[in-house]
């Protein structure tokens, strides 16, 4: 959009940020006829695209080609002790899928805008005024209605960006997709999703990796049968300090890092921050709406609406922190999208909440589905579970140490909740949400087919658990139900 100084737009809706939050609350505007001008500062794709899911999953599927050479040998294939990787080529293999993702999001965001993109960082004047400071000068947009998908950004807490300046040697997930060189050894300060998925891609990749954190369980987990299992079989993989804070410094040499965490010390060239990621709305000048705003710059926000108070601005996506994850984020765009393209018409409409549901691709899987563990109480759930070591598919394919809990209500045996470490996790957990949105119990979901060998049988094994746990049993037979007619 080419603007000189001092332009003036009104416009129905203006929604801050070009990603995954954004071009839904588009799709929305646009399709109830409203006016827009979508505003991003750049660059254009989505963290997702750019910096997130999409990349390190490339990075995943890359490591796990390479580790497959280990298979390779016990089915009597020899010579694979001979092979060698490049580890800047596989890196730059990523980067280059990553730039794909990142260019077709990217174009997919101007051609949705048109020439209505506006290409600029901007603030607040008032609830419904906006300052847009772009490379040709200022534009003052004028709104009905604002949606706020500004994303988030990497944690970087200030100990550690002093370590960052003067060493040169600390990353974070923004930064990691932009290196061309990969060093021999790097070290992982943050096991959540995005630090523990990391760190597997890249020891699988060959890379002598070390990971630490302040907490006891690796990615969130809080089920501790799970917790145990998943830090047990992972941390076979790469060192997982775990429990303890962790001292960085510059190695003696200068050439290095060193870190430590208690008894534990070992020397990096390269630290990987990833520590979580916080809101940018506090980048707005969001103090110049009225609303009010918390210690972290966060106004209160409807989950079903999206609403911030009761004003004309909605916030969606990683900036509201509710769900950061991409299919919220879409959710999330979409529900705000359609109410800020009515807010002068009615009042917001409230949309359920989808069930729950993360997914952490460290083959086998770390997934969260529906109620987590910590906010269930235990004296009124059942637990069922299931073992990969009795799985027939799961031996197969490598998926033995997989734990599938499952939590049901004790009274009536519906769905609640689960937490798994599984071999094809993925798929399992889509199951599972399934069930739980259907409100359905442990016995209905046992009315589905499950095929034989298959790791869903892991699923129907749990649910089986539950069923023989429940005070009152049927007179018919397991998982059959009656027929009509």
């Amino acid at each position: 959009m080419g603007m000189s100084t001092n332009t003036l737009i009104s416009t129905d809706v203006a929604i801050i940020g070009a990603g995954t939050a954004g071009l839904y609350a588009l799709r929305e505007v646009r399709r109830a006829g409203k006016d827009f001008v979508l505003i991003d500062r750049g660059p254009l794709g989505t963290t997702c695209a750019r910096v997130g899911c999409m990349p390190s999953k490339v990075a995943l599927h890359a490591a796990a080609t390479w580790q497959a050479r280990h298979a390779m040998q016990r089915i009597g294939v020899s010579g694979t002790e001979q092979l060698a990787i490049d580890h800047d080529s596989a890196w730059g293999y990523v980067r280059s899928l990553r730039d794909q993702f990142a260019g077709n999001a990217a174009a997919h965001a101007r051609k949705a805008a048109g020439d209505k993109l506006l290409e600029g960082s901007a603030r607040f004047l008032s609830a419904q005024q906006l300052l847009v400071q772009t490379p040709t000068g200022t534009v003052q947009v004028q709104a009905k209605a604002v949606v706020l998908a500004v994303g988030s950004r990497p944690v970087l807490p200030a100990w550690l960006q002093e370590v960052a300046q003067s060493s040169g040697r600390v990353l974070t997930t923004d930064a990691l997709f932009e290196q061309t060189h990969l060093p021999p050894r790097i070290g992982i300060l943050g096991l959540g999703v995005i630090g523990l998925e990391m760190g597997l891609a890249l020891s699988r990749l060959g890379i002598e990796v070390v990971g630490a954190d302040l907490a006891q369980q690796i990615a969130g987990i809080t089920d501790p049968v799970v917790a145990q299992a998943a830090a047990q079989h992972l941390g076979q993989e790469l060192p997982l300090w775990l429990g303890q804070a962790t001292a960085v410094e510059m190695a003696a040499d200068g050439q290095a890092l060193l870190l430590r965490a208690g008894e534990q010390k070992a020397e990096v060239d390269m630290l990987l921050a990833a520590l979580g990621r916080r809101s940018n709305l506090d980048q707005l000048a969001l103090e110049a709406t009225g609303l009010a705003l918390n210690e972290h710059v966060m106004p209160t926000i409807d989950p079903a609406t999206l609403q911030a108070a009761d004003s004309p601005i909605f916030v969606a996506g990683d900036a509201n922190t509710l769900r950061p994850l991409m299919h919220e984020a879409a959710d999330q765009g979409a529900a705000a999208g359609f109410n800020a393209a009515r807010f002068a018409q009615q009042a917001p409409v409230r949309f359920a909440v989808k069930v729950p549901l993360a997914i952490a691709f460290t083959d086998p899987d770390i997934v969260s589905i529906g109620q987590r563990w910590e906010a269930l109480d235990a004296s009124q759930i059942l637990i069922g579970q299931a073992l990969g070591q009795g799985n027939g598919r799961a031996r197969i394919v490598g998926g033995s140490a997989s734990v599938l809990r499952i939590y049901a209500d004790a009274q009536t045996g519906r769905l609640l909740g689960a937490t798994m470490l599984a071999k094809g996790g993925e798929h399992l957990a889509h199951l599972l949400a399934a069930s739980i949105a259907r409100q359905e119990t442990a016995a209905q979901a046992l009315q589905l087919p499950y095929y034989h060998p298959v790791l869903e049988e892991m699923l129907s094994s749990a649910l089986q658990d539950i069923v023989r746990q429940q005070p009152v049993a049927s007179a018919y037979p397991l998982g059959l139900t009656l027929a009509v007619g």
